[in-house]
């Protein structure tokens, strides 16, 4: 009898749990949400986060609060995010490094890359750019070429840090083209696009949203786009792969995560605010600007995504030979 009235219990428990998290899901979000950028202000992913919490919010109706906590290759907000509570209150832009490179480039994280996050869908990719300082003579990629095996030491290039997509790109361009290149890592994509600019380092892969305004008052030379096709508003720019490097394509990726063990209800109010805020005019209108391509999805479409993904830069960091710890 006493073995029948624990059974009872438990499953009124689970019951009760069942009830508290389905009327949580309907109620929520009731208060503020943290949207964590594992990058410093001002860079490609703290404006597209930016411009979607907005939108965002207003279909939710509560304001998401973006929190910057860069370093360590993303490690530090993405274990921050990990080990949150599981509530759809913290939320994190995950992206080719945090979800692709980080489990390659690091013998030991503390977060699991596949295990302590719950996708609730993609963002937006932005397509590299390998551009130059001005005073660098090249125009096109032959010249480039010829310039980078010139180089007795090596090419320098600057990147906004060890594993960021943007130091993968270099890493992959080096490898395609036969090149000996030197890595410069900064915090972030803006100290490095200025030393860029103003010649401390020769050249670098730059993000569409970053760049374009370096690129547009010609303080930057576009050597070519590492995209499929001509980017819109970026049209004059010709691809890596019509200039002779054929097959070439490096995108830095974003997509939205929250803890594991988040909800279904709650991921999923979140994933339909995510692909309606992409989906409104005005992101649109600025994603183009910044020649950035809008990437909805499901959670199950971001989970494939990112296991191909993970599939593609693994290899590009085994035949580099990077380790970051």
């Amino acid at each position: 009898m006493q073995a029948v009235t624990t059974l009872i219990r438990q499953f009124l428990c689970v019951g009760l749990l069942a009830v508290a998290a389905s009327a949580s899901a309907q109620t929520y979000p009731t208060k503020p949400i943290e949207w964590v950028v594992p990058y410093p202000a001002g860079g490609g992913t703290d404006v597209v986060a930016r411009m979607l919490a907005d939108a965002m919010g207003k279909t939710l109706g509560q304001t998401l609060i973006i929190t910057n906590k860069p370093g360590a290759a993303t490690n530090i907000g993405a274990d921050y995010v990990a080990h949150a509570r599981a509530d759809g209150y913290t939320l994190l832009s995950a992206d080719t490094g945090t979800l692709a490179a980080n489990p390659a480039l690091y013998r030991k994280l503390n977060y699991s890359a596949e295990k302590d996050f719950a996708p609730v869908g993609l963002m937006a990719r932005f397509p590299m750019i390998l551009v130059v300082n001005t005073k660098v003579p090249v125009k096109n990629l032959k010249e480039f070429i010829a310039w980078a095996k010139s180089q007795s030491d090596g090419a320098n290039f600057a990147t906004p840090g060890s594993g960021s997509p943007h130091h993968l790109a270099t890493e992959l361009f080096g490898q395609q083209a036969g090149l000996k290149l030197t890595h410069i890592p900064y915090r972030g994509a803006a100290p490095a696009i200025q030393d860029v600019v103003g010649g401390q380092v020769p050249f670098m892969f730059v993000d569409t949203a970053s760049g374009s305004s370096f690129i547009a008052a010609g303080k930057l030379r576009p050597i070519g786009i590492a995209s499929a096709r001509r980017v819109k508003n970026f049209d004059t720019i010709p691809t890596l792969a019509e200039q002779g490097l054929k097959g070439f394509e490096a995108y830095a990726w974003q997509g939205l995560v929250v803890p594991a063990a988040t909800p279904a209800d709650i991921v999923a109010r979140l994933n339909k605010a995510l692909v309606q805020a992409l989906d409104s005019t005005d992101v649109k209108a600025r994603f183009q600007t910044l020649g950035l391509e809008a990437i909805p999805s499901t959670p199950v479409q971001m989970a494939a995504y990112t296991r191909s993904e993970r599939d593609k830069w693994g290899a590009v960091i085994r035949a580099s030979g990077i380790k970051l710890d």
